[in-house]
Formats: C-alpha cells, structure tokens, sequence
C-alpha cells in the first residue's frame, strides 16, 4: 500500500513563508513526477508546480518567482517553498506523485490527503 503524507501547511500573515512536504511510502519502486495542486472553495484544482525525477520543474505562472519546487529523491520527498504569500494563495495543498510498485507494474497516480495553507491579509 502506497501513502502520500503532506505536512507544513498552517497559518500565515501576507507577505510570509512557509514550506509544504511531502513524503511518499509503503511499496515503492520508482517514482516518477512528484508535484502540488491546489484547490480552494468553489474553485477546480488547480497545478502549483511539478519536478521529474531528474529534476526539471514546471510551475503556474501565478507562483513563479515566490515558490519553488524541490525533491529529495533519496528520501521519496517533494517540497513546496512558498515565500511572499498573498491571501490568494489560501486552498488546501495537495501532493501528487506518478510511482509504479514493482518492475512489472506501470506508472500509477496517487494523490495526497491535503494540507490547508490559510494567508491572512
């Protein structure tokens, strides 16, 4: 069994940092795309950043510049450095990761349980 675990995520004034990881575990192979989503109420989810396992990234162009996707590919782990936050940026944070759980078996999509990131203005 395969589990996407999400923590960092709380309370923070405009202007202010936090940072989002996320570590994946159980049965694991290989792992293959790790990213964050983010969805707030009413909205579609929507992507905050992707990182392949080599290292090539991929954000929406509302957070280039303020955050910055990394991973640990020695600990399973993808992290979200958020820095400038704006009220916009408060949803519920979600980690995906794209991993197969043994040679034979293909590339499977997993999501975390998510993690609220609430920016007061």
């Amino acid at each position: 069994q395969v589990q996407l675990e999400e923590s960092g995520g709380g309370l923070v004034q405009a202007g202010g940092s936090l940072r989002l990881s996320c570590t994946a575990s159980g049965n694991i192979f290989s792992i293959g795309a790790m990213g964050w989503y983010r969805q707030s109420p009413g909205k579609q989810r929507e992507l905050v950043a992707t990182i392949t396992g080599g290292g090539s990234s991929v954000s929406a162009d509302s957070v280039k510049g303020r955050f910055t996707i990394s991973r640990d590919n020695a600990k399973n782990t993808v992290y979200l450095q958020m820095n400038n936050l704006e009220p916009e940026d408060t949803a519920v944070y979600y980690c995906n990761a794209d991993l197969s759980i043994s040679v034979w078996s293909r590339m499977t999509n997993y999501w975390g349980q998510g993690t609220q990131v609430t920016v007061s203005s």
